[in-house]
């Protein structure tokens, strides 16, 4: 087995540094102020819960298991809870058995796209249309029509009944 010179070795563990510097520069979600409902961080700290603030403005995510909406089955409209942006009919929503709300499709020009680096390879990340706010990852494991799993935190969501 050939032995790894020091020149070489730097050069791999300069290459892994580089990576989420790369990404982090990479394409993303614009600046706060391009999206249609902005605030301040100040402002999002005053209108949503810590949980709420964690998830969709620094891209948290909860606690599978923990959302009161996975259990939530009635006709209705799941809203950005930032912005109250309608994301997802009811009639969409689907037992994924992963601990969050899931869905096959998003309304409409309800949601928008970006490559999430975060966990050192790309995700897709879903985001509110309108405020920007992180919603969740989308994935190709979901049900027919679509094929889609939108896996999303139920602390970025809120019901609203029909």
């Amino acid at each position: 087995m050939p032995q790894l010179s020091r020149r070489n070795a730097l050069r791999l563990l300069a290459a892994g540094a580089a990576v989420p510097v790369l990404a982090a520069c990479g394409p993303g979600r614009a600046s706060a102020a391009a999206w249609p409902v902005h605030f301040t961080e100040a402002e999002w700290r005053r209108r949503l819960t810590p949980e709420q603030f964690r998830v969709l403005r620094q891209k948290g995510t909860e606690y599978p298991g923990t959302s009161p909406l996975l259990g939530e089955h009635r006709k209705g409209t799941f809203a950005c809870a930032a912005d109250g942006n309608p994301l997802f009919s009811s009639a969409t929503k689907y037992e994924s058995g992963t601990g969050w709300p899931s869905f096959w499709q998003p309304l409409p020009r309800a949601v928008g796209y970006a490559t999430d680096w975060d966990l050192g390879g790309p995700r897709t990340e879903v985001h509110c249309a309108r405020c920007g706010g992180h919603l969740g990852h989308v994935f190709d494991d979901g049900p027919k029509p679509t094929g889609k799993r939108y896996c999303m935190n139920g602390a970025a969501l809120k019901f609203v009944p029909a």
